[in-house]
């Protein structure tokens, strides 16, 4: 189940991680400013964020595998509109219902791992599972990079990829159980089936006030990513990518980079820090902000030190989302696995949709793209201080 979930996801992101690669066929074809690119992102945050609190509330109550497959299928059609759209309002709206349709797989997909790992392994699983993720990014980079370089329009990018997520998607609806048999359960407590009312959940998740900390912890955490994944292609293309071939490739290491860190953050959170996931987001983010300065400081021509920092950077701002999934059991108890992690990613897709336009804003006034790095820099400071204060305050864990 976790594998098939994963692989299902691996290419989710083609759906949605496209977006930057198009920006500069599409400013150039259709006229757009960056500022107004920075608006559409920023819509696809917000329906993202809106589906979230909706979404991870209805897999608790739904199935979590025909949530994803719709998902996928919905996202899949958006996009192909989008490839044949002409003006700006009519990308804003479709990438706006885009977001929606996506925030269909993360929360219930992970409802149904809960459903087959206990705690004691929940931070592994969720390893792999945050993993798949970073690697859907790294996919689609390799997908859009490989694209570009035959030449291929702007249009195209939401064309092609998604046919690999609807491939995958037909495999998720075909394999995936959303949970155990009884006769499969083998000494583990089957999780059973919420039956209570949906606005019930809402309220025990919000009188959690340490659990609504870290949600906003996670918050600066999604608005240094999304400013990451979003604008560094835009920063490393500069006005003439081909004059700078090696630059494209610079950016492919921050989604690789995450995707390790991912990995490596859930395992360590179970092992090295004995299920102490506040201090290995506190670590991380903290990490993170650093390099953003120290990418700042160096000059793109400087391939071989960009490469470097790009790589551990994706890897520090990235792998502590695999320790921030765990919590929401950790905190709420399994019964609201899927309604907290809901909550916390609307709160997180809410701060990069505010963070889109802004840093699209930045751009336009300074008229320098290398200015994005001072604000996911501060981002991650603010992220890992909001962690370290809640660690402080010694989170009781609910069963």
């Amino acid at each position: 189940m976790l594998l098939v979930t994963m692989l299902c996801y691996l290419f989710f992101y083609t759906g949605r991680h496209n977006f930057g690669w198009a920006v500069k066929g599409m400013v150039t074809s259709l006229n757009i400013p960056y500022t107004i690119i920075g608006w559409i992102s920023f819509c696809m945050l917000i329906g993202y964020a809106i589906g979230q609190f909706i979404n991870g509330n209805l897999a608790d109550k739904l199935s979590p595998k025909l949530m994803v497959v719709a998902g996928a299928y919905l996202s899949i059609m958006t996009n192909i509109a989008i490839s044949f759209s002409s003006t700006a309002t009519m990308i804003m709206i479709l990438w706006g219902l885009n977001g929606f349709f996506q925030s269909m797989a993360w929360a219930p997909g992970a409802k149904l791992i809960n459903n087959w790992w206990d705690e004691h392994e929940r931070g592994k699983a969720f390893g792999f599972y945050t993993m798949a993720a970073g690697l859907s990014s790294a996919v689609t980079y390799l997908i859009s990079i490989v694209l570009l370089q035959q030449g291929i329009e702007w249009r195209m990018l939401f064309r092609l990829p998604v046919l690999l997520l609807l491939v995958t998607a037909t495999i998720f609806l075909i394999i995936a159980k959303d949970r155990p048999d009884i006769e499969d359960n083998d000494g583990y407590q089957l999780p059973t089936k919420d039956k209570s009312y949906w606005l019930d959940r809402y309220k025990e998740a919000f009188r959690n006030k340490n659990f609504l900390l870290i949600s906003l912890s996670f918050g600066f955490e999604s608005m240094a990513r999304y400013g990451l994944i979003f604008w560094v292609p835009v920063h490393f293309l500069g006005k003439n990518w081909k004059d700078n071939p090696g630059n494209i490739w610079v950016t492919f290491l921050l989604p690789v980079g995450m995707a390790i860190g991912a990995l490596c953050f859930g395992v360590l959170s179970d092992t090295l820090f004995k299920g102490n996931r506040l201090k290995a987001i506190v670590i991380g983010m903290s990490a993170s902000a650093i390099l953003s300065l120290l990418i700042f400081i160096v000059p793109t021509q400087q391939i071989i030190l960009s490469s470097i920092l790009m790589l551990l950077t994706g890897f520090f701002v990235y792998g502590p989302q695999a320790c921030y999934w765990p919590l929401s059991p950790d905190m709420l108890g399994n019964r609201l696995t899927g309604t907290g992690i809901g909550i916390m990613n609307m709160c997180g897709y809410l701060f990069a949709a505010i963070g889109e336009p802004f840093l699209g804003y930045v751009i336009d006034i300074t008229g320098d793209s290398n200015n994005i790095f001072i604000v996911t820099a501060i981002a991650c400071i603010l992220s890992a201080l909001i962690a370290f204060f809640v660690s402080r305050s010694k989170p009781v864990k609910v069963a």
